[in-house]
């Protein structure tokens, strides 16, 4: 089959043909049907899938369908995660030896999960810093040593296997008005775009790429695929520098529509599944809702089709979700606030806010004048968060900015002069987390000590714990307070000195 001659029935064609392969290892995965505010949600579960993707479907039928024609010695492919897992599957399944090449900074979880699916079959080669020189060495690889190379999505039988989700979509009670897509270099786009325009042309279909690795568009505006320079992989699963030139014919002439969305809107997209199905995508598998929730005022009233399409997240992501969530949905926000530096300070501010219906996510500051302070606060609260926090500083007379975009937030830092604290004591205090625990300690302390360093980060725990240094103006303040933490908490581990030097706090 030449992809250049490809025509729509054909690969239709294909896709019918790609069915009966796949059904050999597992059945459609579910549509689940969900309200939405003013439209309904018809959502493909390729989370549930052997695999955890829709990948292990376009893998399946090409190496099936080669398997057909004459038999297979060895395959290999390159893959930062789900496709060498669909691989992995076939390539037991079908007891052919396979060697799949992934970058050396593939997520753990991908690579543990390549080893489990293929078994004796699969040997792994980690070797580069990304996909393109895992790639470069696979087909090197397969050059020299021979086989069949299986591309990710850039090929006929890789499109129709991926194609039958869009069937599977079409094929039940619940047919869609309109459907979302995501497009890495196209393969699901092209395959699920092809098989319902066969079934019902006045589906529309819109494509959706992050808007830092959007290769579709980029082609699009260029008229041919085009390589971009760099990608951004918080959405891993779609991060391809150069889109297909197979993919990219075939969308350019279906697809009725190609929109991007931010990293904060596939983060609240991700949050919005976890609240909706408990299920946790990986962010790629997130694009489709991201983009339906992005336009949300323009598809009232409508069945719109999305497709989860992995679940394979790596779990150290999900505190970078969750903060970028918030921040999309402008629920957390992150201000830094002038405070005169004297004892108290932190209290009053805190007092300022108590009324508010807000919590403190977040708190870092650390003494670098002798004057003035300026701790960083993170607050989350309901839709009229910045009028009600604003309003409070200003009456009140402080001076803040808002830093919710900050690039230092992400790396906790908080610049401090340990020359300027007095009689210092380190700790890390455990505190409840709930309104007002923070605030009733710094009250008690206030008549005795000033905080020089406090570094704290709700972690959505029942106890929030906090890194920090408390100043004393006198030997007996320091010693008053000690009895006090004793007496009545909160629970806190001292830092020895050796802890301390290593902060880079030399002399405590």
């Amino acid at each position: 089959m030449q992809a250049s001659s490809l025509s729509e029935q054909e690969l239709f064609n294909q896709i019918m043909k790609a069915r009966t392969r796949i059904y050999q290892v597992t059945g459609p995965t579910p549509l689940e049907k969900y309200k939405m505010d003013g439209w309904q949600l018809l959502l493909k579960r390729e989370d549930l899938s052997p695999i955890h993707s829709y990948k292990w479907r376009g893998a399946f039928n090409f190496m099936k369908a080669r398997e057909e024609e004459s038999r297979v010695a060895q395959v290999t492919a390159a893959s930062a995660g789900n496709h060498a897992q669909g691989v992995a599957l076939a390539a037991a399944h079908l007891k052919i030896a396979a060697h799949l090449f992934m970058p050396r900074s593939a997520p753990r979880l991908k690579v543990q999960a390549v080893a489990t699916l293929g078994g004796d079959w699969v040997t792994i080669r980690q070797v580069g810093d990304n996909f393109d020189e895992a790639a470069a060495a696979a087909l090197d690889f397969c050059r020299k040593q021979g086989g069949l190379y299986v591309p990710p999505f850039d090929d006929p039988l890789i499109i129709a296997g991926q194609g039958t989700v869009g069937d599977e979509l079409m094929v039940g009670p619940h047919r869609p008005d309109l459907i979302f897509v995501q497009i890495g270099g196209g393969g699901l786009a092209a395959g699920v775009t092809t098989a319902i325009k066969a079934y019902d042309s006045s589906v529309k279909i819109i494509g959706v790429e992050e808007e830092n690795q959007a290769s579709m568009k980029a082609a699009f505006v260029a008229g041919e695929p085009v390589t971009l320079n760099y990608v951004d992989v918080f959405c891993d699963g779609t991060a391809v520098k150069r889109a297909g030139n197979l993919t990219f014919e075939i969308l350019r002439n279906r697809l009725d529509d190609l929109i991007t969305v931010t990293v904060g809107q596939v983060s609240s997209a991700i949050e919005k599944l976890w609240q909706l199905t408990r299920a946790l995508p990986e962010p790629s598998g997130a694009l489709g809702l991201a983009a339906a929730q992005k336009i949300a005022n323009q598809i009232q009233g409508l069945k719109v089709g999305l497709i989860i399409t992995g679940a394979n997240l790596d779990f150290r992501q999900l505190a970078q979700i969750s903060r970028r969530s918030a921040a999309d949905q402008r629920s957390k926000l992150f201000y830094q606030i002038k405070l005169e530096e004297k004892p108290g300070s932190m209290l009053a501010l805190l007092k300022t806010v108590a009324s508010l219906d807000l919590n403190i996510t977040y708190l870092l500051t650390g003494q670098n004048d002798s004057r003035n302070n300026y701790p960083i606060i993170g607050f989350d609260g309901p839709e009229n968060l910045v009028t009600q926090l604003e309003g409070a500083l200003t009456t009140t007379g402080y001076s803040f900015c808002d830093v919710s975009n900050r690039a230092d937030l992400n790396f906790r830092v908080a610049p401090f002069q340990p020359a300027l604290f007095r009689r210092p004591f380190a700790a890390i205090f455990h505190f409840p987390e709930r309104a007002g625990a923070l605030t009733e300690f710094m009250d008690r302390i206030a008549p005795l000590a000033n905080i020089s360093y406090f570094n704290y980060v709700h972690t959505g725990e029942q106890i929030g714990r906090a890194l920090a240094v408390i100043s004393f103006e006198s030997d007996q303040n320091r010693a008053r307070f000690l009895t006090e933490l004793q007496n009545y908490g909160p629970h806190y581990t001292a830092l020895a000195p050796e802890t301390i030097e290593a902060l880079g706090v030399a002399g405590w």
